[in-house]
């Protein structure tokens, strides 16, 4: 079973980290089997499956639904679930809801988005047993404050900001940093400079590992695509879910996804 050691042998062996999003018991069986290290139980399930316009309006009785059927068909996978949003604005609430991830729905680890505003929070899940994930650079769920889904850290206050931000929350006990929409060379600087693993999405190749949106790489998202995925299942010579899943796979694996046109500088 994959686990936060596994990660950071795969970081230390210069290997590549592969996770993909799931919402349900039969992609979540799909992805285990194809070798996908970690599960994310994302809150872009507001988009993806609840039709919302954005993340906000999921809550944590939603997350523990969704987790607790992507938990039941993993035999293998790291299960990363995501903490919704104004669900960790206090540390007393931010331990009573990692706690139920943990308990009912069979998380492994949890995923908030903040910056080193959060370090205290995040110091105390850790010291409770409570493996986190961090999330910076674009962070849906700071839509509204960040003026849309945009590329962060590209003029240097910024990016400066954020490479401090990985810094304070590894210290901080952080277990995984996630960035996402960040250019490929800040996010190349900070790999090279945490000893966290790093899971990349629109950031670039040089990451620890990359995530994607499940229903993004299979090409069944409405809409347009974002820029920094690709659609695997109309790639695929055998179209199929799991081929296109295991072509992923393969291609974090041998460091051909993300290419240039996937990333930002």
């Amino acid at each position: 079973m994959v686990t936060i050691k596994t990660l950071q042998n795969i970081k230390a062996a210069n290997e590549k980290i592969v996770a993909l999003t799931a919402y349900d018991a039969s992609f979540s069986s799909i992805l285990d089997q194809a070798g996908v290290e970690v599960i994310l139980v994302g809150d872009s399930l507001g988009m993806v499956i609840h039709g919302g316009a954005s993340t906000l309006p999921v809550t944590i009785d939603d997350m523990v639904y969704h987790a607790r059927a992507v938990a039941k068909a993993s035999n293998n996978a790291l299960i990363m679930v995501d903490m919704p949003f104004m669900s960790y604005c206090t540390v007393e609430q931010a331990l009573n809801n990692a706690a139920r991830l943990m308990k009912e729905a069979g998380a492994h680890v949890v995923k908030l988005e903040g910056t080193s505003n959060q370090i205290e929070i995040v110091r105390l899940l850790v010291a409770n047993g409570v493996p986190v994930c961090a999330h910076l650079g674009l962070r849906p769920q700071f839509v509204h404050k960040l003026g849309g889904y945009r590329v962060q850290g590209r003029d240097e206050a910024m990016a400066k900001e954020i490479i401090a931000d990985a810094l304070a929350l590894e210290a901080a006990g952080a277990d995984i940093i996630l960035l996402e929409c960040v250019p490929s060379k800040l996010a190349k600087e900070i790999t090279a400079t945490v000893n966290t693993p790093v899971i990349g999405i629109g950031a670039g190749v040089d990451c620890d590992g990359q995530v994607l949106v499940l229903y993004d790489m299979l090409g069944i998202t409405p809409g347009k695509r974002p820029r920094f995925s690709k659609d695997f299942l109309a790639e695929a010579d055998k179209p199929s879910v799991s081929q296109a899943v295991l072509d992923y796979v393969d291609a974090v694996k041998t460091g051909t996804f993300p290419a240039s046109e996937h990333s930002f500088k």
